[in-house]
């Protein structure tokens, strides 16, 4: 088994319960920009310490940073953040298990924008697999017990929510492979932990400076949740640690295939933490995403 395997699977299981943990800050009043910023405020320090400590100890010293390198950090941390208040915001008007769902389109959208933008061929099976994946999404779009013109109940707050957390997990895990391949010198981990610690001090700053500009007096009310809000920081720099890794290792799409095992983690998290039942359209729509997803890495 390729290590970059076994580290992915590491990542999908601590992102899930990462997002399980911002739903319930998110219970606890914080705002979507303040459950966000939890997981970078509380996850930073110890990533710069870990990089710091690896770096002595291994000898590689302080890394050269190269100045194509800032490009794709700065687009990876920005498109990051942006994709999880998505998700975070998502969480109000769907269930744990659909919100998530809907962020793993980021695989479909992935290979259209590489196609897009960077002409990437896409062979007729692949077609084939992003048009049932199309299905999916449209039937996981149609909220329960929804009233009113078809057009009206998918092209909603929701859909335009977890469509856009797809797209910008794709550039970012794109912007962080990019940045740390970007580095010449050191081994896989060290210039992965490097480029994670440079990444979320920069997210953190940001957030910080947008919280006390736009929503003052959130960045106490993170601080006071501190018992959840430090295990999402935790549960980031595991997850984050092993995302990047990964991304050093092997292509950003492959990666992100292979994280839809979160789709089964939510369902388990979604019906034990939350108590939550999914419609049969939502399980539908689910099987759907999930069969294109599967016919999609087997034909990449």
């Amino acid at each position: 088994m390729e290590l970059w395997i076994p580290i992915t699977l590491a990542a999908a299981t601590a992102q899930a319960l990462r997002f399980m943990l911002q739903k319930h800050l998110r219970g606890m009043q914080l705002s979507t920009a303040g459950a966000t910023f939890a997981r970078f405020i509380y996850s930073s320090p110890l990533v710069v310490l870990i990089a710091i400590i690896y770096a002595r100890t291994s000898g590689q010293g302080v890394p050269q940073i190269p100045a194509f390198f800032w490009p794709y950090a700065i687009a990876g941390g920005a498109s990051q953040i942006l994709a999880t208040m998505c998700v975070v915001a998502l969480f109000s008007h769907r269930n744990f298990a659909v919100g998530i769902t809907f962020k793993k389109t980021e695989v479909l959208l992935s290979a259209l924008i590489g196609f897009v933008i960077l002409g990437d061929v896409i062979t007729g099976w692949a077609i084939g697999a992003m048009i049932i994946g199309l299905v999916g999404v449209l039937l996981l779009s149609d909220p329960p017990n929804a009233i009113g013109q078809w057009h009206q109940r998918i092209f909603n707050r929701a859909t335009a929510l977890g469509l856009g957390a797809g797209v910008l997990f794709g550039v970012s895990g794109n912007g962080y492979r990019g940045a740390s391949l970007s580095l010449q010198e050191g081994d896989v981990f060290y210039r992965a932990i490097v480029t994670l610690a440079i990444v979320t001090a920069l997210q953190t700053v940001t957030m910080a400076l947008w919280l006390v500009w736009r929503e003052r007096g959130e960045i106490m009310r993170v601080i006071k949740a501190w018992r959840v809000a430090g295990l999402v920081g935790l549960t980031s720099m595991v997850g984050s640690i092993c995302w990047f890794n990964a991304y050093t290792l092997q292509t950003a799409a492959y990666v992100n295939a292979l994280g839809q095992v979160e789709l089964l983690l939510s369902l388990a998290i979604g019906a034990i933490a939350f108590g939550e039942r999914i419609s049969r359209r939502e399980w539908q729509g689910i099987i759907f995403l999930g069969v294109s997803i599967v016919l999609l890495v087997l034909v990449t």
